[in-house]
């Protein structure tokens, strides 16, 4: 029957992506570099495996992509400009990886992460699920997506249930930004900025309140 040829589609691209991120990677052991090219090479299979449409050269995408990035990254600028937020932001316990800081902004992030996911949740499992299942299909993708972050969340120390929260919230943000312009350039840019901000305002913060403490 059609309907259970993409069910059954639908649960097999729904489970490869859990057992990749909480699983497979993982056990692997492999360093940033490692980890990024090998999402990378998992991502670009799996898209070509469920027949993936990322349709990353849609104009719409690409500039409805960019003026959700300005809006983050000007609300990042701004907490930058606010003491309280300042110091939050310095105290918060440096994550970054065993490399430079231009290296994880411009390669690992958009690439290891960002192409990878969106060309996995965006671009493949959440068309599929919603192809099978209408409706339902895009929250179910959101969740997935949630979910493969258990075991980072807790790698991080991170609590698991308020991580699988924020990122299914996310997620479900970003299958809106994919349906609204028919291209996942708009949640990766999204994702992008999320991101970016994220890892590097902390860094950016504890030199700026380095600086005013050398200068007072």
């Amino acid at each position: 029957m059609p309907g259970l040829s993409r069910t059954v589609q639908a649960a097999a691209a729904a489970a490869l992506p859990l057992l990749w991120a909480n699983r497979v990677l993982p056990a692997l052991r492999l360093d940033i570099r490692g980890r990024s090219a090998a999402n990378i090479t998992f991502a670009t299979a799996y898209a070509a495996v469920f027949h993936g449409t990322p349709n990353w050269r849609s104009v719409q995408g690409f500039r409805v992509g960019l003026l959700t990035a300005a809006v983050v990254t000007a609300g990042y600028a701004s907490a930058l400009t606010v003491p309280a937020t300042r110091r939050h932001f310095a105290d918060l316990a440096d994550r970054g990886p065993d490399v430079s800081t231009a290296e994880w902004a411009a390669l690992h992030i958009p690439v290891g992460t960002v192409y990878s996911e969106e060309l996995i949740y965006r671009a493949t499992l959440t068309p599929l699920l919603e192809d099978a299942l209408g409706r339902p299909g895009t929250w179910l993708g959101a969740l997935s997506f949630g979910l493969t972050h258990i075991q980072p969340a807790r790698a991080a120390g991170d609590p698991v249930p308020g991580t699988v929260a924020v990122t299914t919230a996310a997620g479900y943000l970003f299958d809106r930004l994919r349906c609204h312009t028919g291209s996942a350039t708009a949640p990766a840019l999204l994702h992008l900025a999320l991101n970016a901000g994220g890892a590097l305002t902390p860094r950016l913060a504890r030199r700026l309140t380095g600086e005013r403490t050398a200068a007072e």
